[in-house]
Order: structure tokens, then C-alpha cells, then sequence
């Protein structure tokens, strides 16, 4: 017979494994780095310039960042930071290289959502993130799973659950249940009310203490940052059953989303969620935050089936809070019923000579129509090494494989970030502007 001790051995052994793994992926000190990025990237792949024409703009001004000259001259590597800098201060017929963002708007929030596992959530979310730093944004990731997928391959690996998603979560129950006791007790009544009591245990913690910025960590990329995950973070659908009961007018799914309304709005350009497999709390305090739902899914029938119910089942879900909460919904700046400027249907690990994946598609495409991406991402073989080795195509050196094998996976994400683009300059614009 096996127990929980059994199991607990098993993690230890995974986990010793876990860190071989890590040595062979990243550096010797198992820490993620950001590569360089050659000038015919930074040219025709990230500005979209002639690369004559870049060479000729650094030529004429040596004062611009010059990157790193390979021993043959013949060609220079650049950091995202340098990039960056050239982005800032270069212009082509007199265009900005910068991205564009409407004014006066806070950070754009997306969830990647679909309860069925493999559906390419994390790899969706990383390859987005990526892609959009590289377009110049400042992107906030937030992994809502406890597999820690999106959390592991931007180089975190020993995460407290603290500072998870749990962590914003107990933080905001504490918070919450002061703000409503202050709120009675002010109140102008003859009778004495109840007042809502946080155990010990929980307060003890100390996590209402925890400031915004503790739950942010940095990552290998100099614009990317990420509140992270971890396996441990997996009982916060137990705790949060038991927080509810606490505190029954505790407003849960609003957790996330009064959380990242206190990050000020002009400290990011987008926030990206990764969610768990399943309809639970931390995937709703996702979805509730989001300002577009993004749901990906493979190419099979059953990916399909799964994508039916998720939907279905988010729906009632959906319902049942504004039923519950109606117009009594302390959360933060959004209100029930839950909207989003748009939301799509993303068909991950395609295949385009692959007759059952074409049939598929179309089958998407005559049900959700202008819902459904135009762009799917297709299965190609760096694709599936990236995944091995908890990268993005943006991370891969092309001279790691062919080039045309690694053009061949770039191009289906950057098909698929340029749509995700223009839907999320279309959705920006329908945000309130800041106060």
C-alpha cells in the first residue's frame, strides 16, 4: 500500500532529477539568460527596416549602441536592452520604432485560457510575451497554474508560495475583511453587527503586509516580469473553499483584479496570464481580471469537445456571479457582469497537410467565425524543441538548427502575435482612461 509519504518520496527524487534538468538547460548556475540578437534580426525581424539601411543609421551615428562585433566584422549582436535604446532613439522616415499604445489607458490584461491540458496554454502565453517585448512592450506575466510551466521557462524556479497567486489572494482576504469591519463599525446604526474573523493562522503571516512589488519578480528579459507559481501554490483551491467560508461576502474572484489595479497604470504595457487546466478560483480571479480571452486549442476532435464545455461551463460560471453578487460587487474597477473586448479562439500544434487538422479548423471557423484566430500555430520542429527546453523560438540562436527551420517557427508566432496585436490595440482602445 502507498501514502502520502510515498508520494512525498517520489517529488524528492523528481525534484533532484528536476535540477539536473535545469543545469543542462540553462546556464551552469541555473540561471535563465537573455541570448543576443543578430543585426539582421534587429533589422528585417524586430524594426522591420532594410538592413543596409540599419547598418548605414549606425554608421552615420557611432554615438547610437553598436552592440557586439563578431571577430570576422561581419556581423553585430545586440542586447534587448540596446534595442531598446536604438528603438527610443531612432527614427525611420521619421516613424517611430516605438510600439504604439494608446494614451491615458492602463496595461491591457489577456487571459490564455482552456481547461483541457495540452492545449498550449504556456507555450501561447511565453511565445506572446516574448514577442511583444520584442516589439518594444513591457509585459507582466502572471502564471495561475500550479504545474509553473510559464514560471519555469522564464528561469524561476525556487518560488515561496507566498508570492504566488495564493499569496495576492490570502493578502486580499485580509484586506478585504479589515475593510468591511472598519466599514460596520463606522456605520451609523444602533445595533451592533458581527465582525468577520481572519484566524490567527492566517493573519499571523503577515501577508496584508506584503507590498505590491514583492509579489513581482524579475526574469531573464530586461521587460518581461512575472508574479510566478509553484507547485506548492496547488492547495489554493482547498484554502480559498475555507477563505469563503471565513468570510461568505468576500468577494474571491475580484482578488487578482483589485490586486493589479493598485499597480500603477503606466508601469506596464501588457499583463499576460497563464491559467491552470480547470474552472476553479485562481482561473476566475484570471478570466475576471482579463480584458480579452484568449482560449487555445489542438486541432482534434476531443480538443474541440473540451473547448465546448470550457466555454459552456465558464458561461454558467460567469452567470452565477452576477447573479450572486449583483450590484453588492466591491471589486475594485470592474463590474458584473464580466465583459471582455474580445475573445478568441487560437488553434495551437497545427499541421497544414494534415486533413483531419484542415477539417478541424474549418469546423472552428463555421462556429466561431471572426471569433477564431486567422493564424493558427502550426507544429513545426522547432516548435516542439522549444517546448522541450523551456524556451521560445525568440530564444533559440537560428544557428542552433537551419535557418529555415527556425524562420519556419518564427514566422507561425509572428503571424499569430501580429493578429494578437491588432486585437489588443482595437480592445485598448475601449478601456476607460486613467483618472
Amino acid at each position: 500500500m502507498f501514502t502520502h509519504d510515498h508520494l512525498s518520496d517520489l517529488q524528492s527524487k523528481s525534484l533532484k532529477m528536476q535540477s539536473f534538468i535545469r543545469q543542462q538547460t540553462f546556464s551552469p548556475e541555473q540561471e535563465k539568460t537573455l541570448r543576443r540578437f543578430s543585426s539582421w534580426e534587429v533589422s528585417e525581424l524586430i524594426f522591420k527596416i532594410n538592413q543596409s539601411t540599419f547598418r548605414g543609421r549606425l554608421a552615420a551615428e557611432p554615438d547610437l549602441p553598436g552592440g557586439e562585433v563578431e571577430p570576422d566584422g561581419r556581423q553585430r549582436w545586440f542586447s534587448l536592452e540596446e534595442i531598446n535604446e536604438l528603438r527610443r532613439r531612432m527614427k525611420i522616415n521619421r516613424k517611430s520604432l516605438m510600439p504604439k499604445r494608446p494614451a491615458n489607458k492602463r496595461a491591457f490584461r489577456v487571459a490564455i485560457a482552456n481547461f483541457k491540458g495540452g492545449a498550449g496554454k504556456s507555450t501561447v502565453a511565453l511565445h506572446l510575451a516574448h514577442a511583444s517585448a520584442l516589439d518594444g512592450y513591457r509585459v507582466l506575466c502572471v502564471d495561475f497554474d500550479p504545474q509553473a510551466t510559464l514560471s519555469h521557462s522564464m528561469g524561476l524556479n525556487d518560488v515561496a508560495e507566498d508570492h504566488t497567486v495564493w499569496g495576492i489572494m490570502a493578502r486580499d482576504l485580509v484586506r478585504e475583511t479589515d475593510r468591511m469591519n472598519n466599514a460596520v463599525q463606522g456605520a451609523e446604526s444602533g445595533t451592533a453587527l458581527p465582525q468577520r474573523k481572519i484566524p490567527s493562522s492566517i493573519r499571523d503571516m503577515g501577508l496584508d503586509t506584503l507590498r505590491v512589488t514583492d509579489f513581482i519578480k524579475p526574469t531573464a528579459w530586461p521587460t518581461i516580469d512575472i508574479i510566478p507559481s509553484c507547485a506548492n501554490a496547488a492547495f489554493v483551491e482547498f484554502a480559498s473553499a475555507q477563505y469563503r467560508h471565513l468570510n461568505p461576502e468576500w468577494t474571491f474572484f475580484a482578488a487578482v483584479s483589485r490586486y493589479l489595479d493598485s499597480i500603477p497604470d503606466d508601469a506596464y504595457d501588457l499583463i499576460i496570464f497563464d491559467c491552470p487546466p480547470a474552472i476553479g478560483y485562481q482561473s476566475m480571479n484570471a478570466v475576471f481580471a482579463a480584458d480579452m480571452l484568449y482560449v487555445p486549442s489542438g486541432p482534434g476532435y476531443w480538443e474541440y469537445d473540451s473547448t465546448t464545455s470550457f466555454i459552456g461551463q465558464l458561461s454558467e460560471a460567469l452567470g452565477d456571479l452576477s447573479e450572486g453578487f449583483g450590484s453588492k460587487l466591491p471589486a475594485g474597477k470592474t463590474s458584473l457582469p464580466k465583459s471582455f473586448a474580445n475573445i478568441k479562439f487560437l488553434m495551437t500544434r497545427y499541421e497544414p497537410g494534415n486533413e483531419l487538422h484542415r477539417a478541424m479548423y474549418e469546423a472552428f471557423r463555421k462556429v466561431f467565425g471572426e471569433h477564431l484566430a486567422e493564424h493558427p500555430i502550426e507544429m513545426t520542429r522547432a516548435v516542439e524543441q522549444s517546448g522541450r527546453f523551456l524556451s521560445s523560438v525568440y530564444e533559440i540562436d537560428y544557428r542552433d538548427m537551419t535557418r529555415e527551420t527556425w524562420r519556419r517557427a518564427r514566422d507561425t508566432f509572428d503571424q499569430a502575435y501580429l493578429e494578437f496585436k491588432d486585437n489588443v490595440l482595437a480592445g485598448w482602445d475601449t478601456l476607460e482612461d486613467s483618472e
